[in-house]
């Protein structure tokens, strides 16, 4: 399931990942970010997962590089907070080949992330 966090600062598109993760999940995140970047004409995105990627289902990878094709010109920051290293790495190595910056963070680390995501600046 992908749930909005709902204390996250208004300019972000945040998520928490928990359990089976669907197409249908990934629908509902792609409306929230679709009415973001209309509000702020970016996209800043937090996910924080809490279940390995394995929970993820085919039709939900689709729908997630769909999201990122989609508004590729948008992305300004995205951080993945999780406590996978390789999750980590890989999303940092994405910021050398996407437009915007990203970051990944332990999950320790979630206000410190969320605090970039917002604005740019380091805790």
């Amino acid at each position: 399931m992908l749930q909005p966090i709902a204390t996250a600062p208004r300019n972000i598109a945040a998520f928490e990942a928990s359990g089976e993760i669907t197409k249908e999940d990934f629908d509902g995140v792609i409306k929230i970010i679709d009415e973001k970047i209309e509000q702020e004409g970016e996209l800043n995105y937090l996910l924080k997962l809490d279940t390995p990627l394995k929970n993820f289902t085919f039709a939900a990878w689709m729908n997630d590089a769909w999201l990122g094709i989609k508004n590729i010109t948008k992305w300004n920051r995205c951080a993945i907070v999780t406590d996978e290293e390789s999750i980590q790495k890989f999303t940092d190595m994405v910021s050398k080949v996407m437009i915007g910056e990203f970051r990944g963070y332990d999950k320790h680390e979630y206000d410190k992330a969320e605090h970039w995501v917002a604005t740019g600046q380091d805790l």
